[in-house]
Parts: structure tokens; C-alpha cells; sequence
């Protein structure tokens, strides 16, 4: 399952690059429009072209194919380990050695 993504993922890159590659710039117009109306300068809104749809749809495809492949790739890793220490931990409690405490000896207030 992971090839066969990975195989979407590249070839819906290369076919993203050469789809906003194919269009043209909006930036065109304005270089040449200094004395033109307003609505070229700003960019007009004008209506959605197949090359734009294709773009976003070849964007949002994109975007879940590269979502999907770091689950699948994270899938059994975790930031936590759990495993060896933990399961040490909870077989064999971990005791101090006992050890005897030197006597020490008081100090002595002096008397008033």
C-alpha cells in the first residue's frame, strides 16, 4: 500500500509542477497595464479556467497522499517507549541496599 502511494505521490507532483507550469502569470498584465483600468492592476476576478481546477484538485491530492504516507510511515512508531524499562521497572522494584546509618552524636547546647 505504501509503494502504490508513493507511486501516486511522485507522479501527482510531477503532474502538479507542469499544471502551474503550464499557466500563465498573473503579474503579465500589470507590468503593462500602468495606464489601464483598475480591475487589471488589482486582478480582476474572473472565472475559474480547467487549468486552475485541475490545479487545486491535483493540490488537494496532494495533500492527503502525502498526509496518508506519514501515517502509514509513523504507524508503529511511538514517541513513548514503552517495552524493556517499563516492564523492568514493574517485574523487579528496585531496592537500595541496606546499609546501617553511622551513629553520630548529638551536639551539646550549651547551657544558659
Amino acid at each position: 500500500m505504501a509503494t502504490l502511494l508513493g507511486i501516486i505521490h511522485v507522479l501527482c507532483c510531477i503532474f502538479l509542477i507542469a499544471i502551474v507550469l503550464l499557466q500563465g502569470g498573473k503579474g503579465a498584465e500589470m507590468g503593462a497595464a500602468f495606464g489601464g483600468s483598475s480591475q487589471t492592476i488589482f486582478g480582476s476576478r474572473a472565472a475559474s479556467t480547467f487549468l486552475s481546477k485541475l490545479t487545486t484538485g491535483s493540490a488537494i491530492v496532494f495533500m492527503l497522499t502525502s498526509l496518508i504516507l506519514s501515517m502509514v510511515a509513523n504507524k508503529h512508531a511511538s514517541v513513548i517507549k514503552e517495552g524493556t524499562a517499563a516492564q523492568q521497572r514493574r517485574a523487579a522494584p528496585q531496592q537500595l541496599p541496606q546499609q546501617p546509618m553511622p551513629q553520630q552524636p548529638v551536639p551539646q547546647q550549651p547551657a544558659k
